[in-house]
């Protein structure tokens, strides 16, 4: 599974969560939301320390990624977040 992140969209995750250091952010699988890969599921981010990391991807201060145990929704799939000039955030691609 390869994880990728336009600087645009690094950006936003900056400035969103008030990065001023080396900080990583992890993208899960919760129950609910929209526009998931997999209906009734989406992906939460929180800002946590890594454990078992599936994929990863390191950009300026942050460290993107996912953990082990979210691997099944990822199945056979990319993820690629790019950053919606319209809506003014982050977008996830699924490839």
């Amino acid at each position: 599974m390869k994880l990728d992140i336009t600087k645009e969209a690094v950006k936003w995750y900056e400035n969103e969560y008030e990065i001023t250091e080396n900080t990583s952010l992890r993208f899960f699988v919760r129950y609910g939301g929209v526009g998931g890969l997999v209906p009734g599921f989406s992906l939460g981010i929180s800002l946590e320390e890594p454990n078992d990391i599936y994929a990863k991807k390191e950009i300026d201060k942050l460290t993107f990624y996912i953990e082990q145990e979210d691997k099944w929704y990822f199945e056979k799939h990319d993820l690629y977040i790019d950053f919606n000039q319209e809506l003014n955030e982050p977008e996830f691609i699924y490839q």
